[in-house]
């Protein structure tokens, strides 16, 4: 596979034929290769993989120049074998042990560096990203749906407390800032952290971007630590002005680890992962 990928990328950049090649299977949309430490690769993994990899290109060349923080300089191809290509961005990824192990400086840094991220990015005219062909995030199953997934995995009391979460979910008013353009992916596995320095670089992956409720933008730092999600929260109503339900943001976050065990709780690669996340939800709610 490697070497597949390889002929393509020296086909279009021959200058590069001598650089070190590096496989990294771990993305869920794409495959991509490591040039040199310097670009990266990527090759979708189905057809419709084409498409999403097109647009995200063309909406990262929108948000791009609007940023404070570094996003990639993503280039599609449109290729017998389609690929895009970026620069690589600096930085490793922040999961909950390093998390923890920040200052409380950096921790409020990292805070305001996504409030500002997020700030900016909802600021976008909308139209401009449609036209780049943006769409609504994906939506979620049903309560009953949710629910009968979830059952093989949990006890008995732990499922009525998730049925009560699903109902809670359920009768949510409508979110009160509408609809906006998001990440809606913002956890440490997309963010490139410098954590000699303890600074955010950088975010990519911009693959689940689209038009969604603005609450659910602060879903994902809880996957890392729900203490950075109350940080990010309050930088962004100083930034804004605008109001955010945490109660609201909490619900959503159950849900969401709720959906994705139903959706992968026999997964061998994931299953274990998600039960983890939502058993650790259920037992602080």
């Amino acid at each position: 596979m490697l070497e597949q990928f390889k002929t393509t990328i020296v086909t279009y950049f021959p200058e590069l034929a001598e650089a070190s090649f590096s496989l990294l299977t771990m993305g869920w949309d794409s495959i991509a290769v490591d040039v040199d430490d310097k670009f990266l690769f990527k090759f979708p993994r189905e057809d419709d993989g084409v498409e999403a990899l097109r647009r995200e290109a063309a909406m990262l060349a929108i948000v791009r120049p609007r940023l404070t923080l570094l996003v990639p300089d993503l280039e599609f191809f449109d290729a017998p074998q389609p690929f895009s290509k970026h620069t690589k961005l600096k930085g490793n990824h922040l999961v909950t042990t390093q998390y923890e192990l920040l200052t409380s400086n950096a921790k409020q840094r990292l805070a305001e560096a996504i409030a500002r991220f997020y700030a900016e990015l909802h600021a976008i005219e909308p139209e401009l990203l449609q036209t780049a062909g943006a769409l609504p995030g994906d939506q979620w199953p049903t309560p009953e749906i949710i629910l009968a997934g979830i059952q093989p995995y949990l006890s008995k009391v732990l499922l009525v407390k998730a049925e009560k979460t699903l109902d809670t979910w359920a009768r949510l008013p409508d979110d009160p800032h509408g609809i906006t353009y998001g990440f809606f992916d913002g956890h440490g596995w997309n963010m490139a952290f410098d954590h000699e320095k303890q600074r955010l670089t950088g975010i990519y992956d911009f693959g689940d971007s689209g038009f969604g409720e603005l609450h659910e933008e602060f879903i994902y730092t809880s996957f890392i630590s729900p203490e950075l999600t109350l940080r990010v929260i309050a930088q962004y109503e100083l930034l804004t002005g605008r109001l955010i339900d945490r109660e609201r943001v909490s619900i959503l976050t159950g849900v969401l680890l709720l959906v994705e065990l139903a959706d992968m709780g026999d997964d061998p690669k994931h299953g274990a992962l998600v039960l983890q996340n939502a058993l650790a939800w259920l037992a602080n709610h």
